[in-house]
């Protein structure tokens, strides 16, 4: 049996994250001892290891609850997994090609500035103040 504070250095996760965790439903709710501390056992921290690298891999709260849900139901296939995965590297190529937008925006207006002349005069601080600067949607 682990305490929370156990649960929380073995997994990388902090306190209050486990505790919300479990408010969402995502952990379920653990034993308490008389002394009404949370106690967990073997299966929490597996599950919390799941939900972790799952967090760490940006899938939401509500993609892990149906990937815990489906975990719960082995004679399922995995293409409802699958599906929720696809998504997940769908929103990440989406996030991936608006930060090479973003990139090269901002390689253009760096280098417009040589970073030696007066403020007043600064290709960065005109880029910002007027979109009109921009080389392209960002």
């Amino acid at each position: 049996m682990f305490s929370i504070g156990d649960l929380s250095k073995q997994t990388g996760v902090k306190v209050p994250t486990i505790r919300y965790y479990e408010q969402m439903g995502l952990l379920a709710a653990c034993e308490r001892t008389a002394g009404n501390q949370r106690r967990y056992g073997g299966g929490e921290l597996e599950q919390l290891g799941f939900i972790k690298h799952a967090r760490d891999l940006g899938f939401s709260i509500e993609a892990i609850r149906a990937l815990i849900e489906l975990q719960g139901h082995p004679d399922r296939t995995c293409g409802e997994a699958n599906a929720i995965a696809e998504a997940q590297l769908q929103a990440v190529r989406g996030k991936i090609s608006q930060l090479c937008k973003l990139e090269g925006e901002l390689e253009r207006i760096v280098g417009g500035c040589d970073g030696e002349g007066p403020s007043s005069d600064c290709y960065v601080l005109a880029s910002l103040a007027d979109h009109g600067f921009c080389g392209g949607a960002h």
